[in-house]
């Protein structure tokens, strides 16, 4: 491996790995001050926002979603909408409209464009399962484009851009769940769990006083936007690629070298962009927690917000009770993992040269 010096691009690259790795510690520090626990769902927040990934929260009501959210967009100087999505919204509810302006001094009338509530950098979609599919596929177009088309003309929507969608899995009437090509858009489907008795004790004790905690900002849109460009500029290694490939490869029943638990359970498996999204997070988590290269353990660590939502388990599955979760980790413990004790002194920020 060549030791020659890094350009004045990788001493950018590498600063801007080192301000991200600081400013992630900030960013909980301050996410502290008013959320009490949820570190994992954070932390799978943090990863796809630097990825440039949108995601599904799941979990039952009074969980803090939409303040983790707002939160983060305050402290991330974030414009934030929330859209509490109802059998009766319609798409340009979510998109905006266009309406008829008259000029009062010539009398002229024309079309303006009134922005709708997408035009924000964090979006979030409240219960989206409670919408019909019309509504929910604009959302999705924006998600994918970056951009809404509203007769005839496209208006890009500001960045970054991040949507995250909620889902109550208690209450199942009345909604319209998310084809599985739609849910595919999303980088990760995120459990959001009840708090422990300690962390409960804790959030009733915050939230019962007259103190209110002010949290300070941290990033601007310019610079989480820089973040997200050296996210990608993170090393990996082939095998690390070839690691990621083996989680969504095996979970297809068809494929040669498929577990038996996969053709019992799975009538569907990940399609290539949950290898893209696994190999991307990987990168993520690695530069978030400060390292210059991506391990099978950064891997292993996404493959369940990357893959829940993307094996389809089947009748057999359904009977005995087994989910997606479980045929995770049944993946993590059966594919094979290279011995990496060499590997971080191998990589050094040589690699951004």
């Amino acid at each position: 491996m060549t030791t020659d010096s890094p350009s004045p691009a990788a001493d950018e690259a590498i600063a801007a790995l080192e301000k991200l790795t600081e400013v992630h510690g900030r960013i909980r520090e301050e996410l502290g001050k008013v959320i009490v626990g949820q570190d994992r769902v954070i932390g799978e927040l943090l990863i796809a926002l630097f990825c440039k990934g949108h995601c599904i929260l799941e979990g039952v009501p009074g969980l803090a979603k939409t303040l983790m959210i707002s939160t983060l967009s305050r402290l991330l100087s974030l414009s934030f909408s929330r859209i509490q999505f109802t059998p009766d919204l319609m798409p340009s509810d979510i998109l905006g409209t266009e309406v008829i302006e008259e000029d009062k001094s010539t009398g002229t009338r024309q079309l303006r464009f009134m922005k709708g509530p997408i035009f924000a950098n964090a979006i979030l979609a409240d219960e989206i399962n409670r919408t019909p599919p019309k509504t929910q596929a604009a959302l999705l177009e924006a998600m994918q484009e970056n951009q809404v088309s509203v007769g005839g003309f496209q208006h890009r929507l500001p960045l970054p851009f991040f949507v995250l969608a909620t889902q109550n899995p208690i209450e199942q009437e009345g909604t319209y769940p998310l084809p599985e090509a739609q849910l595919d858009r999303f980088m990760f489907k995120i459990q959001v769990d009840y708090p422990s008795e300690q962390e409960e004790f804790e959030i009733v004790k915050l939230t019962t006083t007259t103190n209110k905690s002010e949290v300070e900002y941290v990033l601007s849109a310019r610079d989480i936007l820089k973040l997200q460009d050296v996210v990608r500029r993170v090393p990996c290694a082939d095998h690390i690629i070839r690691y990621a490939m083996k989680f969504a490869r095996w979970t297809r029943p068809n494929h040669e070298h498929t577990p038996s638990f996969i053709k019992d359970y799975v009538e569907w498996g990940a399609g290539p962009r949950a290898s893209q999204f696994l190999t991307l997070a990987g990168k993520a988590r690695a530069a978030l927690n400060g390292r210059y290269y991506v391990s099978t353990e950064d891997i292993r660590q996404v493959a369940h917000p990357v893959l829940r939502h993307r094996i389809i388990t089947n009748f057999n599955a359904e009977a005995e009770g087994i989910r997606s979760d479980q045929i995770i980790d049944w993946l993590i413990r059966d594919i094979p993992k290279e011995d990496e004790s060499q590997l971080a002194s191998q990589l050094d920020k040589s690699v951004f040269k």
